[in-house]
């Protein structure tokens, strides 16, 4: 057995399980994934930053962890909870146990927690701050210290998680690629790395394109002296609003070459559009979102996690138009420029481990890069 772990809310709800992580003490939003595989893929992605995540599927763990399926070079998540850890690791791709795995990169996590419980009160209540310890176990102290505790908005989180310099794929800092056979690369594409997944240059390389990461801070005058055929702005953590940098770095892009945004990189797109976001109240976060393609009445099944929305109705100017609309709670989920080759959706086209649905988008982008005109 473990030793005892504590999950304290704000709202002054206690969650008791079992420590299956690093011993710790930490605290961030508390939100809630519906998708039953891809544990690693979701505690890599940099977009859980600042995040304590909460998965519904009960039994978590059951295939292991390996290098391969790394979207960053570490979990990014500040914890995990599940409602049982698999006592079986099996998998022909298995490199470690997922407990062996977080211990070792100092990653709380617990298990034994009432998930369906937990769930049911953030979709109620929404995401609420939490802290998540080992160490401390004074229930009204824990509930006191969540609510003193940061929240994201106005937060930026992409500091703590963009990459420090310049690096070309697949020359990757810190975690290796999949070896994968790859077409001949004709396009050079500045990818700004907000809290990027490792799927998105992967995509970019089986589409023909060769991606240069480059920091969040990187300027307008700096991405464009690079000359590149494209600006592919990528997912990240917590608020765009607490981004007006990389805003106003897209908007002095904007109409000099073709955009596509990803994510967080769909809101800093709004944003440098004119437009308003606004926060969730409990996010999208999984990997069975339904969305609806306006222009062919199709319906993709997506993998998301946001916290955010774009307001497309705050947007100035005629220009823009909703692409995609989210089929459980119609928010916005993609828009595009009608002057512009410019575009972007809020979900996740890269999607790993799936669902591929989105894959055409980046096919979308490269037709963008060839025509230099908007579809």
């Amino acid at each position: 057995m473990g030793a005892k772990a504590i999950l304290a809310l704000e709202d002054g709800a206690i969650f008791y399980g079992e420590s299956f992580g690093a011993s710790g003490d930490i605290e961030g939003e508390v939100i809630f994934n519906t998708s039953m595989t891809g544990y690693q893929e979701i505690l890599t992605d940099p977009s859980y930053k600042g995040q304590i995540v909460v998965m519904t599927y009960p039994l978590i763990g059951n295939y292991g962890v390996n290098r391969s399926d790394m979207e960053s070079a570490k979990p990014q998540a500040e914890g995990f909870v599940v409602r049982a850890l698999s006592p079986i690791a099996s998998n022909w791709r298995k490199e470690e146990r997922l407990e062996e795995w977080l211990k070792a990169s100092g990653t709380v996590a617990i298990q034994g927690v009432d998930t369906r419980a937990l769930t049911c009160l953030l979709r109620d209540k929404g995401a609420l701050k939490g802290i998540l310890s080992t160490m401390d176990l004074d229930e009204s102290r824990l509930v006191e210290r969540a609510r003193a505790s940061r929240g994201l908005i106005g937060r930026d989180l992409v500091k703590e998680v963009t990459c420090e310099r310049p690096y070309s794929w697949p020359n990757v800092q810190g975690f290796s690629g999949r070896p994968e056979e790859e077409p001949a690369r004709r396009f050079q594409v500045v990818v700004i790395d907000c809290g990027m997944k490792a799927n998105i240059p992967r995509m970019l390389a089986q589409t023909g394109c060769q991606a240069t990461i480059v920091p969040a801070t990187f300027s307008a005058e700096e991405i464009l002296h690079m000359k590149p055929d494209g600006l592919l702005i990528s997912n990240g953590p917590g608020d765009p609003e607490g981004l007006p940098y990389l805003v106003e770095t897209v908007r002095e892009c904007l109409g000099r070459i073709p955009i596509f945004g990803i994510c967080l990189g769909h809101q800093i797109f709004g944003l440098a559009l004119g437009g308003k976001t606004y926060k969730l109240k409990f996010g999208h976060h999984g990997a069975n979102h339904p969305v609806l393609d306006v222009a062919t009445g199709k319906v993709q099944i997506t993998a998301q996690n946001h916290g955010f929305s774009v307001d497309p109705a705050s947007i100035p100017g005629g220009n823009v138009e909703m692409t995609h609309l989210n089929l459980n709670d119609k928010t916005c989920e993609g828009i595009r420029h009608t002057q512009y080759p410019a575009f972007s959706v809020q979900y996740h086209p890269e999607a790993s481990p799936g669902p591929h649905d989105a894959h055409p988008l980046f096919q979308r982008f490269v037709r963008l890069l060839s025509s230099g005109k908007p579809e």
